[in-house]
C-alpha cells in the first residue's frame, strides 16, 4: 500500500506543473484587461498604468509565471483585487461547500444506482432491465445546467416545499438547501455507475460459486445482496472515483445556477472579470482535489483488491 502511494505522489509535481502553465497560459489569453475591469467608468493611462503595476501585469509574462509557482509552492495563491481578499481565505471558505455538495451527489447517485443496478441484472434481457436502461440514458442526455434550471423552476413554484438554493446553517439545513443540486449533479454519471455494476453483477451473477449457492437454496434478493454484490462493487469504485473527479468540473454551473457559494461558483465570477490570481489559484484547487481524489480510489481498489498491491511493488 505505501509502495502505491509513493508511486502515484512521484506523478504529483510534473501534472502540478502542467496545470499552472495550462491554466496561466488559458487565462492571459482571455480578451480584455483586468485593470480596465477593475476601474470601471475611472479609465484614464494613468490609473491603468498604476492598476497594472500593482497586479503585477507589467513585468514580462514568463516573469509573471515564475511569480505564481513561486508564490504557489509557499502556499500563497494570490490576492483578488475583485473581491479584496486573499485566495486561500475564499479557498477556505469555499472548498468545504464545493466537498460536501461533490459528497452527497456521490450518496445520491449510489442510493438511487445501487438498486437500479440490482433491478437490471436481476431481471437482465427483460422488460425491468430495458426499462432501467432506457430511462438512464434519458436522464444522461439531459445537459446539467437544463436541469438545475428545471429544478430551479420547480423550487421556486413549490412554494418553499423544496429548496430553491443557498446552502444553509447546520447539517440538516445543509442537507435540505444543497439536495437539488446534489441530485442534479449524480445524474451526470448515474447511467455510466448502473451500467458499469450491472455489467459486474453479471459476471459475478454467472459464476461458479453463485451457481452452487443457489443450489443451496439461497434466495436470490440474498443471494444479490450478501454475496454478488460485495463482489462486484471493485469496478464501480474505480467509476465513482473517476465521476466523483467528473462531478467537481460539473459544479462550476450546478452551483451558479443555485446560487451555492461554492468554489465552483467563485471560478465562474473569477473569470467573467479576469481575476487572473483567482482564477489561477481555483484551477490550482480543484487539480489536487482530482489527484487526491484518484489517489484515494487507487487506495481503496487495493484494499479491496490485494492484487493491486502486488501490481504497485
Amino acid at each position: 500500500m505505501i509502495a502505491l502511494i509513493l508511486r502515484r505522489l512521484t506523478h504529483l509535481l510534473p501534472i502540478l506543473l502542467g496545470l499552472t502553465l495550462i491554466s496561466f497560459t488559458l487565462i492571459h489569453l482571455t480578451p480584455g484587461d483586468p485593470a480596465e475591469g477593475l476601474l470601471a467608468q475611472r479609465v484614464t493611462p494613468e490609473l491603468i498604468a498604476q492598476v497594472r503595476h500593482e497586479l503585477g501585469l507589467d513585468i514580462p509574462i514568463w516573469q509573471q509565471y515564475v511569480v505564481f509557482v513561486v508564490h504557489a509552492a509557499q502556499g500563497n495563491l494570490g490576492f483578488s483585487y475583485r473581491l479584496h481578499e486573499n485566495v486561500n481565505v475564499l479557498v477556505a471558505d469555499g472548498l468545504p461547500v464545493t466537498l460536501f455538495l461533490v459528497s452527497y451527489a456521490g450518496v445520491l447517485a449510489i442510493a438511487i444506482g445501487v438498486p437500479f443496478a440490482l433491478v437490471a441484472a436481476a431481471y437482465r434481457d427483460r422488460w425491468p432491465d430495458r426499462v432501467v436502461r432506457g430511462g438512464l440514458v434519458m436522464s444522461f442526455s439531459l445537459p446539467s445546467f437544463w436541469v438545475a434550471v428545471l429544478f430551479v423552476g420547480l423550487a421556486l413554484r413549490s412554494k418553499g416545499l423544496l429548496p430553491s438554493g443557498g446552502y444553509g446553517d447546520g447539517l440538516v439545513d445543509h442537507l435540505w438547501h444543497l439536495f437539488l443540486p446534489s441530485l442534479t449533479l449524480s445524474f451526470t454519471f448515474l447511467v455510466v455507475l448502473v451500467r458499469s455494476l450491472r455489467a459486474s453483477l453479471i459476471e459475478v451473477m454467472d459464476s461458479d460459486y453463485v451457481a452452487l449457492a443457489r443450489l443451496k437454496g439461497i434466495g436470490q434478493a440474498r443471494l444479490l445482496v450478501a454475496h454478488v454484490l460485495p463482489n462486484a462493487i471493485s469496478p464501480a469504485i474505480t467509476i465513482l472515483g473517476l465521476n466523483m473527479s467528473f462531478l467537481l468540473g460539473a459544479t462550476v454551473v450546478v452551483e451558479s445556477v443555485f446560487g451555492v457559494n461554492g468554489l465552483g461558483n467563485i471560478l465562474v465570477q473569477g473569470v467573467l472579470a479576469r481575476d487572473y490570481q483567482l482564477v489561477q489559484g481555483l484551477v490550482l484547487v480543484f487539480g489536487l482535489l482530482v489527484i487526491g481524489i484518484n489517489l484515494l480510489v487507487d487506495i481503496a481498489q487495493a484494499a479491496i483488491d490485494p492484487r493491486r498491491r502486488e501490481v504497485a511493488r
